[in-house]
Parts: C-alpha cells; sequence; structure tokens
C-alpha cells in the first residue's frame, strides 16, 4: 500500500520497539503522550489540553492495542489502527471547539486472546477507572481496521443477570454507536459477532465499551449467512472465553468453527498478517468514522 507512512514498515518489523515508534510518530506530529504503566503494562496515552473538553459532556475514550503475537507482522492486528488512530490525534490536537478524546494504545491485549480477558493489558486500565469512578466515559474500542470496507460493530451478549443500569448504560452506547456509523459510512456498516477485543475487558469491570473492528465486503456477507445457516455459531463465537477457560483446565476446546470464520480473522496472529494484506479504502472509511465521533456529543 502506498499511502503508509515509512515508519509504519519500522512498526511492523521483527523486534521492533513499537511504543518507541508510535510516540515518536505522534510527537513529530505535534501529539504529546505519556506511559501509563499499569499492572506492569506499558499503555500510551494521549490527552489534550483542556481547551479541548467540555465537562457538560461525555468524555469519548478510544482504545487500540500496539502490542501483537511474536512472529506476526501484526499489520492488521492492530498496527493499521494505531496509525489511523495517530493521524486522527494530530487532527484533533488542532481542533476547532472542544471534541472530548482521549486515547489509550493499550500493552497486553493479545494475552486475554489465549489466556482470558482478566489477562488483557486494558483489564488494568478498566480496574483503575472503575476505582476512580470512571464509569461514565463512552469507550470505543478500534481492533483491526486496516482491511476492507465494511465497518463491524460487535454484537454482545451481556450476562443475564447484569445491573439494569450498566444494561441501560450500554444499550445507550451501542445505540449512539450505531448513529455514529450510520453518519459515517451510510448502508455499509454491519453488526456481527466478533471473537476478540479490548471491550471485554471494560464490560469484566461494569463499564458499558463497544468494539470495532473491519472486513471486506464478500467476507462479511459470506460470515453473516454462515450465522444464518449455522445455528450455533454465533454461540460459539460469543463464547470464546468459555473456550479458553476448557484449555486451561486441561479440557479440549471445540475450535472447529474458525474454518467459518472470515478470512480476514484466520490471518491473525501469522505472517500473513502482513502490509499485503491490507487494503486502502479502510483509511478513508476508517477516516469518516473517526472525525464523526470527534464530532458527536453525548451527555
Amino acid at each position: 500500500m502506498d499511502l503508509l507512512p515509512e515508519e509504519f514498515k519500522a512498526y511492523i518489523a521483527p523486534g521492533a520497539d513499537r511504543a518507541a515508534i508510535l510516540q515518536d510518530y505522534l510527537h513529530d506530529r505535534g501529539v504529546d503522550s505519556a506511559i501509563a504503566a499499569i499492572d506492569g503494562r506499558q499503555h500510551i496515552l494521549v490527552q489534550f489540553d483542556s481547551r479541548f473538553y467540555n465537562p457538560q459532556f461525555k468524555i469519548k475514550t478510544v482504545i487500540a492495542h500496539y502490542d501483537r503475537v511474536e512472529g506476526s507482522p501484526g499489520a492488521n492486528d492492530n498496527s493499521a489502527a494505531n496509525f489511523q488512530i495517530a493521524d486522527w490525534a494530530a487532527e484533533l490536537a488542532k481542533w476547532q471547539g472542544f471534541h472530548n478524546v482521549r486515547i489509550f494504545f493499550t500493552d497486553g491485549e493479545e494475552l486475554g486472546w489465549s489466556n482470558g480477558t482478566l489477562q488483557q493489558g486494558a483489564y488494568g486500565i478498566a480496574n483503575v477507572f472503575k476505582r476512580l469512578g470512571i464509569t461514565n466515559d463512552d469507550i470505543y474500542v478500534f481492533d483491526s481496521c486496516g482491511r476492507g470496507e465494511v465497518p463491524i460493530l460487535a454484537r454482545t451478549a451481556l450476562p443475564p443477570k447484569v445491573p439494569a443500569g450498566f444494561a441501560k448504560a450500554f444499550g445507550d452506547l451501542y445505540a449512539r454507536t450505531q448513529e455514529l456509523l450510520r453518519r459515517a459510512c451510510p448502508g455499509r456498516w454491519m453488526s456481527l459477532p466478533v471473537p476478540y477485543s479490548d471491550n471485554a475487558s471494560f464490560l469484566a469491570c461494569g463499564i458499558p465499551a463497544v468494539a470495532l473492528t473491519m472486513l471486506p465486503a464478500q467476507e462479511a456477507s459470506l460470515y453473516a449467512r454462515e450465522l444464518v445457516n449455522s445455528k450455533n455459531l454465533e454461540a460459539q463465537v460469543m463464547n470464546r472465553e468459555a473456550s479458553k477457560q476448557k484449555r486451561l483446565s486441561g479440557e479440549q476446546p471445540d475450535f472447529s468453527y474458525k474454518e467459518r470464520l472470515p478470512r480476514t480473522w484466520r490471518l491473525f496472529h501469522t505472517p500473513n498478517d502482513n502490509i499485503e494484506s491490507l487494503s486502502k479504502e479502510s483509511w478513508r472509511i476508517m477516516h469518516n468514522i473517526l472525525t464523526s465521533l470527534a464530532e458527536a456529543k453525548a451527555i
């Protein structure tokens, strides 16, 4: 992809100091950042001057993990979203008026893929939010947004006995996100079950959070049809946490459903999650979504 900055190639190279490259990239574009060390993880926090915040409206916290699995370039998971959001941060630093956005590039998300939500780096952030009483933010998680042209809002099944207030807050956030997608990409987004994301860490702490990703149109359509034709597929995807626990306890979980997932997701954690797998159109669509997010205001 010819639109990628030179820093992107360095970022996905083996042995790259990804935190340093990302902070340098932000600094070179006029964006200050700081390391937030929590539970041994090195998160990168971006907050803007006070003039960009209006206390009458909700803070919008944007999350994107910057760690990757060893042996994979991680071009889509999650380098693309890191650079898309970093470029957006440079725009936010010069925004006219207020936007109420803060950004965390999180460390340790990939641990949650294999070891469970409580091991995700974002779980430490969510715990800090909970301890400080920061439970009223709108939290948006962007994960793997560099391939495809169809934004996917992760369908989330809340446990049946969650407090009514939490269920309502999550429902309101989900509805606001749907409206945001209608504005940013009318008729070109879907809501589907997604087997990954840092939003699980916040939900586990009782803090509403939504997750967004991207898929090629054909893959999204095929996956939607699989969900209709395979009645147990959604339950298998949504209960991936239970599969982790089975594996950790010595039982053999059923991962046969993976072959019915979109090809984009099956590239994760492999050498094929590379620059060649990315698509230009994703950058334009993500820019529309992020711009609409900066403009959104909720009380």
